[in-house]
């Protein structure tokens, strides 16, 4: 993810790329004052990154408070991101700020991996429409109030979400006509070639 060149360091702590600040404990203290109990858990802090979890269904009133609150001003959503834990489901956000050298990761954690939901935050950002379209498309989260909420990248009549843990191949793609995946599982070997090793085997 691309940083903005114009943004202020404070001396302090040493990044990786040898330019050092501080960690941003005043947005910390901000957050938990204005965001309260709608955190779902604790502030974490990290590198340039702050982190804050929340209930899926507290994200539209959160993202509010972090984009109109003028302390905050969370104006510029970078990204967003689908994220299957393996046994739950996440949606990670990332903010900017001109308040503070520090990104802002908002995970919106625990959604039901049987039918996972959050609120769409294109009310806010536009642009937003696209990236919760491709967490739609490769995780299956329904992003309620997106009036766009279509596949971006796999076919309209694909029925599988390939980034989930639990999605197969080939038996989760043979289901989607459109696709036309003839996979090496299924066709014919011919007598006379070797069997393949199996996929745990180790090389050497």
């Amino acid at each position: 993810m691309a940083r903005s060149p114009h943004r202020p360091q404070r001396a302090g702590r040493r990044l990786s790329d040898g330019r050092s600040r501080a960690i941003d404990s005043a947005l910390k203290r901000r957050l938990e004052a204005t965001l309260g109990e709608r955190l779902y858990g604790p502030v974490a802090q990290r590198h340039d990154t702050t982190e804050i979890r929340v209930a899926p269904g507290d994200v539209a009133a959160v993202m509010r408070t972090l984009h109109d609150d003028p302390d905050l001003r969370f104006r510029l959503l970078a990204d967003i991101c689908g994220v299957d834990t393996g046994t739950t489901m996440q949606v990670v956000y990332h903010l900017w700020s001109d308040t503070t050298p520090d990104w802002l990761r908002v995970i919106a954690a625990d959604l039901d991996r049987d039918d996972p939901r959050v609120p769409s935050i294109t009310f806010l950002w536009k642009g937003a429409e696209w990236g919760e379209r491709e967490a739609y498309d490769m995780f299956g989260i329904v992003f309620e109030g997106n009036r766009d909420l279509r596949r971006i990248y796999m076919p309209p009549d694909y029925t599988s979400f390939p980034l989930r843990k639990d999605f197969l191949l080939p038996d989760d793609a043979s289901r989607s006509p459109g696709m036309g995946v003839r996979h090496m599982e299924q066709a014919r070997r011919p007598a006379d070639a070797p069997a393949a090793a199996p996929r745990s085997a180790k090389a050497g």
